[in-house]
C-alpha cells in the first residue's frame, strides 16, 4: 500500500523545517509541488535529490491521474506547498479528496510543521483555545461581506492579505468595527529577514503601516471583542 505524506515545509526561513520532513522528503519517489522552483530551492538547501513534479489550483485531470496512478503503483509521494501546511489555502486539500475517493486504500500521513496562522498567533497574546480562521478575503465580488462578517465574530480572527490590499483591508476593518479599537496584531513576513510585528489599535497599526514600506505576505489577527463590566 503506497503512502503519500503531507509535509509542511517553511514558511520563509528555510532553516524551519523538521529532522522528519526532510527524512520524509529524501525517502519518497516523487515530490508533488504547488511550484516546483519554490520547493527545489529547499531540496537543494537540504541535499535532497529527488524527482519533482508540479501539482497546482491550475493542474487538469490528467495530472491528478498520473498521481494516483503512482500511489497504485506502490510509489510513495510526498506532497508540499509553496511554504507552510498543505491543504491550508492551497489546492492540497483537494488533491487528498480526489485520491481518497479514487484509491481509498492510500495512506494518508500528514507531517506536521510550519503554519503562518499558527505562528502569528502564538506571539499575538489573543486568547486561540477558541479563533476563526478565514484565509485570504475575496478580492472583488463578496469582499465587503467578508469584512461585514468579520465584525460579528467575537472571538480571535485570523486571516491573511497582500502587500496590495493590505491597507484597505485594515480600511475596511476599522469600517465594520465603528469605533476603530479593537486589539489588532499584523504580522509581516514572519521568519523572514524583514519580519515585523505591528500591535495596536486599528487606526494605530494603519498608521505605523502608512510610515514603513509596505513589502511581503501579512497574517492579521483581530483581538476578541472586549467585554465591559458595568460596576
Amino acid at each position: 500500500m503506497a503512502t503519500l505524506y503531507v509535509v509542511a515545509t517553511p514558511i520563509g526561513n528555510l532553516e524551519d523545517i523538521t529532522l522528519r520532513a526532510i527524512e520524509t522528503l529524501r525517502s519518497v519517489h516523487t515530490i508533488l509541488a504547488e511550484d516546483t522552483r519554490v520547493t527545489k530551492r529547499l531540496l537543494e538547501r537540504h541535499d535532497i535529490l529527488v524527482p519533482v513534479l508540479a501539482y497546482h489550483q491550475h493542474s487538469g485531470l490528467a495530472r491528478v491521474e498520473k498521481i494516483i496512478q503512482l500511489l497504485k503503483a506502490g510509489k510513495d509521494l510526498a506532497l508540499v506547498s509553496d511554504a507552510g501546511t498543505p491543504g491550508i489555502n492551497d489546492p492540497g486539500g483537494k488533491l487528498v479528496a480526489e485520491i481518497l475517493l479514487a484509491s481509498p486504500e492510500t495512506k494518508i500521513v500528514p507531517i506536521p510543521g510550519p503554519n503562518a496562522a499558527v505562528t502569528a498567533l502564538s506571539a499575538s497574546g489573543f486568547p486561540a483555545d477558541h479563533y476563526v480562521y478565514l484565509g485570504f478575503p475575496p478580492h472583488k465580488k463578496g469582499r465587503q461581506t467578508f469584512f461585514k462578517e468579520i465584525a460579528d465574530i467575537k472571538n480571535t480572527v485570523v486571516f491573511y492579505e497582500s502587500k496590495h490590499r493590505i491597507q484597505k483591508a485594515l480600511e475596511a476593518l476599522r469600517d465594520v468595527t465603528m469605533t476603530g479599537d479593537r486589539p489588532l496584531i499584523v504580522c509581516r513576513e514572519l521568519t523572514k529577514q524583514f519580519e515585523t510585528l505591528y500591535r495596536g489599535t486599528i487606526d494605530q497599526v494603519i498608521a505605523d503601516l502608512s510610515a514603513d514600506k509596505v513589502l511581503g505576505e501579512f497574517v492579521i489577527i483581530l483581538g476578541p471583542i472586549q467585554k465591559h463590566h458595568v460596576e
